[in-house]
């Protein structure tokens, strides 16, 4: 099964990988390790998760605009997520994603993806690929 879907481009890119989704969103100042990609939230439902290398999909960042340079650390510590798709994108991932370089996109219906799914990012075209329809 395939889903194609567009949103507005952040950061333009091509890229291809595992999804890793959260319905809830993410604080990166304190919420994530900038070294390992690990998501250190105690309350945050992917508590534990590591994000590196991933297609990250949450519905916006918060917190601290510090945020935003915390995305830059995991980029260059080699943990940052390949992408991230946000369903409103706000300044701290936006600005984050583009000074590190991590394509990402905003405007999308994030209730279509779910972890585990193979994504495939054009810039502003995203293709699901899903094993089964379950």
């Amino acid at each position: 099964m395939k889903i194609k879907l567009t949103g507005r481009v952040i950061r333009a890119g091509r890229v291809e990988g595992e999804a890793l989704v959260s319905h809830a969103p993410i604080g990166f100042l304190g919420g994530v390790d900038p070294e390992t990609g690990v998501i250190l939230d105690p309350n945050h439902p992917l508590k534990g998760k590591s994000i590196a290398g991933k297609i990250l999909v949450f519905p916006h960042g918060k917190g601290s605009t510090v945020g935003s340079y915390t995305i830059l650390r995991l980029a260059r510590s080699g943990a940052a997520p390949l992408a991230m798709i946000n369903a409103n994108s706000e300044a701290i991932t936006a600005v984050g994603a583009i000074i590190a370089d991590i394509p990402m996109i905003d405007q999308v219906d994030i209730y279509h993806f779910r972890t585990g799914d193979l994504v495939r990012i054009e810039n502003e075209r995203i293709e699901i690929v899903r094993e089964n329809n379950l």
